[in-house]
């Protein structure tokens, strides 16, 4: 039942604060099963976006160190894959230094590496007693960061290469007698999800490697590998595109034998190190998450038939799958539910840890509602909708929301329809929420993905278009108060949306890019040839570079934008930012521009969490001319021009 009288669309009192949602919300991620408990990893913004490692026994969360640490790998500048369990405790990569510490109970930290490096992918071998991991060498005197497969001795620290001269490597996975070692590299231009190389090599008596060989399909070498594991009988299994779909694969007696045949995604983009979408509770059965039309269940694969059960159907979103047996561990979330740390054993869920401790009254929340919507290319696309929703005002009759359309970065990622808290801000506001999953999104298959091949900066910008137009067509929306916004690439899709296109009348870039030109020239080792396959080679395609760059064209951009920026940002430049502001501020565009200190690509400090949240609902209330109770403070250039 309301409480209070009507108000217009955006202007609505909302709970969900941007204190709340800083101070009681962390990001779960890395989840392990161990005979010594379930360990999994917290991102938290109140303590400056420090990641801790906990432990859960016998029914106790405990914090496994304390601050300065944090766990954190800057490897590849996106990290993953940052811990490992030992005999006698925990390997972790600190954040601050890169190098890795080992931590037991009984004593604080110690570094066991002391170089110019950074760490990911930490697999114990307790057969050597020894650390395999990928090291990537941040020497300033190299072209580019240089990377490789290594090990430590954990008795005399000593590091030894085990491979080296491919761009990149991932995904080191030993088997369960020690014996054999499998990996996955590639190199420039690709991607992994474009191509990847699977690796098989035995290990001798003297910690080497031997009878290194290459497991490729007969039929085609351009497929992408992903999450090589070995079953409990020592078979080697992975997923592979190789259909056209990311399925299940196994390597037996020299060949390649396909184990599921669905038009599902049991993989996902490597934009980290360690993910994993599926375990072994046992010799024949498989537990994993295959995606379809963007949204996952939980399943049991049956290895010998390609069969799948159904085993829950609460949650539609996975990461970090596990099992030991029928002991499973996984994180998991749903249109209704925030991100948890989830054991399930003998059909009984228990929660271990939730990213959002608060729970408030359901009529304050906006649950996903899936669409689809056919694009100006005559093809469909996806997105995820949510309602305006404030148990405490009526709906107004006389007018339609403000939207908000979502542009995902990547590209080569997926929106899902998780319940964020970040998102209910909007939503417990008036405004209307689009979550595109435009062409080039993970979850539909490689020819979806594959759409935006040398497309990008049209498809993306076209579908954000045709599906606010969508909306629009539906009654959903305000066609004269339609928002885009985006992060990193999703940023540059904004850019490209408000440049080229006249569907938006307001923007907000988080670290996005304005100039191609100097991204291919800035931007770190593993996105350098990223646009290879987006836009085109470079030099040779430096007229589009240009063209599709939005700095180059501000005069065709006319509605007001405002950028968010962390200084630190290696992977988008805060000058991509800053020119791009300069431009508009001299065109006489309203804009605003937000750096934040001490921030890098991604935002994970409360302050900036908070910061960046209400000043960009100030700056829509200033430009829409939206009556709100807001005491932030934000100068927009050129206001006055409207």
């Amino acid at each position: 039942m309301t409480t209070n009288p009507s108000r217009p669309y955006g202007t609505w009192k909302s709970p969900v604060s941007s204190q709340l949602i800083t101070a009681d919300s962390v990001t779960l991620d890395e989840l392990q099963l161990h005979s010594s408990g379930t360990y999994w990893l917290e991102r938290r913004p109140a303590e400056q976006g420090r990641c801790v490692i906990v432990q859960h026994n016998n029914g106790i969360n405990t914090d496994l160190f304390d601050s300065p640490y944090s766990a954190r790998s800057r490897c590849n500048e996106y990290g993953g894959g940052v811990y490992c369990i030992g005999n006698n405790g925990l390997y972790f990569v600190n954040d601050s230094d890169q190098n890795i510490y080992f931590c037991s109970s009984s004593s604080s930290p110690i570094a066991i590496t002391n170089d110019d490096c950074s760490y990911a992918d930490l697999q114990f071998d307790e057969q050597f007693q020894r650390i395999i991991c990928v090291q990537q060498d941040n020497n300033p005197d190299f072209h580019e960061e240089q990377n490789s497969l290594i090990a430590i001795d954990l008795q005399s620290y000593s590091i030894s290469t085990l491979h080296s001269g491919n761009d990149f490597y991932a995904s080191p996975r030993l088997n369960h007698c020690g014996k054999q070692l499998s990996w996955l590299c590639w190199n420039h231009p690709d991607m992994p999800w474009d191509k990847t190389t699977l690796y098989l090599s035995g290990i001798d008596s003297k910690h080497q490697l031997h009878n290194t060989k290459i497991i490729q399909h007969p039929e085609s070498d351009n497929t992408s590998f992903f999450q090589p594991q070995w079953s409990p009988n020592d078979q080697l299994y992975f997923v592979s595109d190789l259909s056209g779909w990311w399925n299940l694969y196994r390597y037996h007696n020299n060949l390649i034998e396909t184990v599921s045949h669905e038009q599902l995604e049991f993989g996902l983009p490597q934009w980290v190190f360690a993910q994993s979408s599926y375990a072994f509770t046992n010799n024949s059965t498989i537990l994993c998450a295959p995606i379809d039309d963007g949204i996952a269940s939980l399943v049991l694969l049956d290895t010998k038939t390609g069969s799948l059960k159904t085993i829950n159907e609460k949650w539609n979103n996975f990461s970090s799958i596990q099992a030991m047996g029928d002991h499973y561990g996984f994180i998991a979330a749903s249109a209704q539910s925030f991100p948890e740390v989830i054991s399930l054993q003998c059909d009984q869920a228990l929660t271990l840890q939730r990213s959002c401790q608060t729970q408030l009254d359901a009529g304050y929340y906006s649950y996903a509602q899936t669409v689809h919507f056919d694009t100006r290319h005559n093809d469909r696309a996806f997105a995820i909708y949510y309602a305006p929703t404030n148990k405490d005002y009526p709906v107004p009759l006389d007018e339609k929301p403000p939207l908000i359309v979502l542009c995902h970065g990547g590209p080569t990622a997926m929106a899902d329809p998780s319940l964020d808290m970040r998102k209910q801000y909007w939503t417990s506001r008036g405004f209307a929420l689009l979550d595109v999953n435009y062409s080039g999104s993970t979850g539909f298959g490689r020819a979806y993905r594959e759409r935006l091949n040398g497309k990008w900066g049209l498809r993306d910008a076209e579908d954000c278009c045709d599906a606010a137009q969508h909306l629009v067509d539906m009654g959903l929306a305000d066609a004269q108060r339609l928002i885009i916004k985006g992060g990193s690439a999703g940023g540059y899709t904004v850019l490209c949306a408000l440049t080229f296109h006249q569907t938006f009348s307001a923007g907000a870039s988080y670290y996005g890019i304005g100039d191609l030109e100097s991204l291919m020239i800035e931007t770190h080792k593993f996105e350098s040839h990223y646009l290879d396959r987006l836009v085109g080679s470079y030099p040779e395609n430096k007229n589009e570079y240009q063209k599709r760059s939005p700095i180059n064209y501000v005069e065709q951009l006319s509605c007001p934008v405002i950028f968010f920026q962390g200084t630190e940002d290696k992977v988008v430049p805060k000058e991509q930012a800053e020119k791009m502001f300069t431009a508009l501020k001299n065109k006489g565009i309203p804009v605003a521009y937000m750096p934040f200190e001490g921030e890098q690509h991604g935002f994970r400090k409360a302050e900036t969490i908070q910061q960046a949240l209400d000043s960009e609902y100030t700056f829509y209330s200033k430009v829409f001319n939206m009556s709100v109770d807001t005491s932030t403070q934000l100068h927009i250039e050129n206001l006055s021009n409207r």
